[in-house]
């Protein structure tokens, strides 16, 4: 699977804090999406995460310490946490586009 890339001219909206396996919000560990006009980045701090494209669950991405997979808009994703990891999620968006409210840029964010 060819990885996808953030496209150029985006920029950084928000920097989550850095979560850990205790602290990363249960909605990460199952199917949600980043918002529309949004582009994310899971960046990785410390161990390993596997990322997993809901379109493309038998391609798992092993992603270790120093590693990103980048997050196209509405495009279905989880990330599973077998070992200590630490990570935090980038955001971008086009100039053009609305600045997303905090927290509301992935439904991943939220403790459902």
């Amino acid at each position: 699977m060819e990885l996808p890339q953030l496209p150029d001219g985006l920029e950084l909206v928000r920097t989550t804090d850095v979560f850990n396996n205790s602290t990363a919000p249960s909605g990460l560990r199952k199917a949600h999406r980043v918002a529309d006009g949004v582009w994310g980045r899971l960046v990785i701090h410390s161990g390993d995460v596997v990322f997993v494209f809901e379109d493309a669950p038998d391609e798992p991405i092993a992603v270790g310490a120093g590693g990103s997979v980048v997050i196209p808009p509405a495009r279905y994703h989880h990330v599973d946490l077998d070992g200590p990891a630490t990570f935090a999620v980038e955001f971008y968006r086009a100039p053009q586009d609305a600045v997303p409210t905090p927290g509301e840029e992935s439904t991943g964010l939220r403790n459902d």
